[in-house]
């Protein structure tokens, strides 16, 4: 089993920037796709990328493809989003997520541990 807890949410203006982490427990962080999601309010919640852990490719959604970045560092059990040119669509609370299986998943029921959110919210 692993825990997750993700932080460096925050308020920025349209345009900005800000970088997402994901702290995970357990010595097996390196063997679980990894992805993130986020929920507005009065929305479900939606893909915005993954990282496989089998080659560590990545993939994301096309509305966030191209400014938003994923990576990991398996040394220190961490998921990183780096969010660039911001726009007020994408406020949201943030998930982590993780998935025992290697693969390319978009889905909510293809992860198996999540953890609580962090709001981002962008003003313009």
């Amino acid at each position: 089993q692993v825990q997750l807890v993700e932080s460096g949410g925050g308020l920025v203006q349209a345009g900005g920037s800000l970088r997402l982490s994901c702290a995970a427990s357990g010595r097996t962080f390196s063997t679980y796709t990894m992805g993130w999601f986020r929920q507005a309010p009065g929305k479900e919640r939606e893909f915005v990328g993954g990282i496989t852990w089998i080659g560590g490719s990545t993939y994301y959604a096309d509305s966030v493809k191209g400014r938003f970045t994923i990576s990991r560092d398996n040394a220190k059990n961490t998921l990183y989003l780096q969010m660039n040119s911001l726009k007020p669509e994408d406020t949201a609370v943030y998930y982590c997520a993780a998935a025992r299986l290697n693969g390319v998943f978009r889905t909510t029921r293809q992860y198996d541990y999540w953890g609580r959110g962090t709001q981002v919210t962008v003003s313009s």
